[in-house]
């Protein structure tokens, strides 16, 4: 029997953060000399809230100041061969985190994956959450 392809099964908003705070890695979507751009990042989820880390002098931290911008976050966790996984897609408004005990906090817990003045700790708050999950179809 051969399955004839794959359901979409719809996660909830608490299903989806839970599977992003699962990875270690996501991609942030952001907006760069009025063009979509597009970062992997490490990250980690405190309090329904995704974290993750830049610095002035990287192309997402460099657009990113006091105020805030609107961005998109996704993350996804897929077996190409088995054609299932899962995928969250988290808009919400990123913004400096400015308290000095939640950015040394924040700063233990993530660690970059790649070198460089990264001591601007964001935090994105998700306005909109939406993920799925590819599951098994019918089967002839």
């Amino acid at each position: 029997m051969m399955p004839i392809g794959r359901d979409l099964k719809e996660l909830t908003p608490a299903e989806s953060l839970r599977r992003l705070a699962g990875v270690p890695l996501g991609r942030v979507v952001f907006t760069r000399h009025a063009l979509p751009a597009i970062r992997p990042v490490n990250h980690f989820v405190a309090e329904g809230q995704i974290v993750i880390r830049s610095g002035p002098g990287t192309v997402f931290g460099a657009d990113l100041t006091a105020s805030e911008a609107v961005v998109a976050f996704e993350a996804d966790e897929l077996d190409v061969a088995e054609r299932l996984g899962w995928s969250v897609v988290v808009t919400g408004r990123a913004r400096l985190v400015d308290d000095p005990r939640e950015v040394t906090r924040f700063l233990g817990l993530l660690h970059p994956w790649v070198s460089g003045d990264l001591e601007q700790v964001i935090r994105i708050r998700p306005e909109i959450v939406t993920g799925f999950e590819l599951v098994p179809g019918p089967v002839l």
